[in-house]
């Protein structure tokens, strides 16, 4: 696509993504990139603007992330944060100490309103769409280093009780910094604060809108596939249901989706896949289900060590998905549902370090004959494919299912797996979501759409390897104990436990005992993220 681009510098800090996908909250397309990327690749991307991310070091440290002066050379807008602020600084001249005491959390801060960067119209061409916002309000302010003397030809436009520079402008230059983290929800104008520097200050117009992305990338498939043939693995989660609709509509049946169902799916998930894209559905494909559940259980039988279930089920997936393959025969082209998150966390794209490897980037299987490799939504965030996915006209129960891990219900079955236990966990996770779910739409109408406080963002029952003796209808049970998992989150990385109503998990408990076999306890699982993880195993 032939669109406006800002160019997101990592220097290490741990919101690089969040960061980006702010930007492109603002309707403008940005990339995450090594602060070691060469000038000259950053020139000829021809960036409107630029953003420095934070960092884990100090500037003035002898191996510390940097840039060159010639960055802020380019003529086109730069905004540092906090780091990425400080570094500012510190290579144009001024200087960067260590403070007497960290600025860590919700601090105060008083704004100069009359910077661009907080609604001030002064010396713009578009003033008329910076966003205003008052003099008194509070940041998220994280570090342990000031800017003790600003460079030359910048002033303050922003200060706290503690940093007498929270931030700066050198107006004539374009170059800006921020002490603080507007990118995070605690700092509450500073979504504003941002789209201030995208579309005022860089003068970005916001061609980034998800209904062009899905025209020009319809055709963008038609141009490169040609008359040829693509395979595509589906899960049935968002990434590929979403990809495959944008293939779909893009070259029909020359498409073929693959889905294996292991058996390890949510109640009714595997109908609910086919229901869409096979035979009678809204999309038009070759749609090849695969009923490998039996199989599956076979494989896993007598285990119960979590990461050697993760291997068995993911090594299993590629032996179905090859023989399938080779029933097919030659494709031309091998379509994965790869998004920009993957890319970045894998490390292929910014600096902060390899949180996980994904499967779907950098190792391609060697069993599939094809001559190259399509990914339709590497560009985009998880949000993002959402929206593209409504755009598709994909069902809502399909674009915003709950994160959903590849093994399935084979790590929310602690211990073996047998088929008995997934229709238990499956059975009560129905359940549960069904009586959440009931009681988020009753408080929504009750309260004019608002949603709840308590409103998790993943929850799900999961069974527990532990059985223990009950009393149902006078007789002695000794039955398995469900867990119920509910959490609050913004980026999956931390999470806390949902406050759900006592009386919803009241009725849960109920529902379970009395409507599924084999369950005779219920237990509501309060761990926060970190220690525990959001998934059991």
């Amino acid at each position: 696509m032939d669109k406006e681009l800002v160019l997101v510098i990592d220097f290490g800090g741990q919101y690089n993504q969040l960061v980006a996908r702010r930007v492109r909250e603002c309707d403008v397309y940005c990339e995450i990139y090594s602060y070691k990327t060469p000038l000259d690749k950053i020139k000829a991307m021809n960036p409107k603007g630029i953003i420095l991310t934070g960092g884990p070091s100090s500037c003035y440290e002898e191996g510390a992330a940097t840039c060159s002066s010639e960055l802020f050379e380019l003529g086109v807008p730069v905004l540092g944060l906090c780091y990425g602020a400080q570094l500012m600084s510190h290579v144009l001249g001024g200087k960067v100490e260590r403070a007497a005491n960290r600025e860590y959390g919700k601090t105060d801060i008083t704004l100069d309103t009359t910077s661009a960067l907080f609604g001030g119209a002064a010396g713009l061409a578009n003033a008329d769409i910076l966003q205003s916002m008052p003099a008194e309000t509070t940041c998220w302010m994280s570090h342990f280093d000031y800017i003790s003397k600003l460079a030359p030809g910048f002033k303050s436009v922003a200060h706290t009780d503690s940093t007498p520079v929270a931030a700066m402008e050198n107006v004539e230059r374009g170059l800006y910094g921020i002490q603080f983290h507007p990118e995070v929800l605690h700092t509450p104008e500073g979504s504003k604060m941002l789209f201030n520097f995208v579309r005022g200050i860089c003068g970005c117009s916001g061609d980034w809108r998800m209904d062009t992305f899905v025209e020009d990338t319809i055709k963008n498939i038609r141009a490169k596939v040609g008359n040829g043939k693509v395979l595509l693995a589906l899960s049935g989660g968002v990434d590929s249901s979403v990809a495959a609709g944008l293939l779909s509509r893009a070259i029909g049946k020359q498409l073929t989706c693959v889905f294996v169902d292991h058996g390890l799916l949510r109640k009714n998930e595997g109908d609910e896949v086919e229901a869409v894209f096979g035979e009678g559905g809204q999309f038009d494909l070759n749609f090849i289900r695969v009923n490998a559940q039996e199989r599956y259980y076979g494989k896993l039988a007598g285990v119960s060590e979590p990461e050697r279930k993760r291997k068995i089920i993911g090594e299993e997936f590629i032996r179905v998905f090859e023989e399938e393959a080779k029933k097919i025969g030659a494709v031309d082209f091998l379509a994965q549902g790869t998004i920009y998150p993957d890319v970045v966390e894998s490390g292929l794209g910014g600096e902060s370090a390899v949180i996980k490897s994904h499967h779907n980037v950098g190792g391609l299987p060697d069993f599939v004959d094809f001559k190259e490799i399509i990914e339709p939504l590497r560009d985009l965030f998880k949000d993002e494919v959402r929206k593209a996915g409504l755009q598709l006209g994909i069902p809502e129960r399909l674009v915003f299912r709950q994160p959903f891990p590849g093994p399935g219900l084979g790590i929310r079955i602690i211990g073996e797996v047998t088929a008995e236990k997934v229709v238990i966990v499956q059975d009560a996770d129905y359940i549960y979501r069904e009586e959440v779910d009931k009681a988020i739409a009753e408080y929504k109408a009750a309260n004019d759409g608002k949603e709840p406080a308590w409103m998790p963002n993943q929850y799900y029952a999961a069974l527990t390897n532990m059985r223990s003796v009950g009393v149902m209808g006078d007789e002695r049970t000794y039955d398995y104990a469900v867990a119920l998992r509910a959490v609050k989150t913004i980026d999956f990385m931390t999470a806390e436990a949902a406050q759900i109503p006592f009386e919803v998990l009241q009725t849960v408990m109920s529902r379970i005992i009395n409507e599924v076999r084999g369950v005779n306890r219920v237990f509501y699982d309060l761990t926060s993220k970190p220690p525990g993880t959001i998934e059991m195993e």
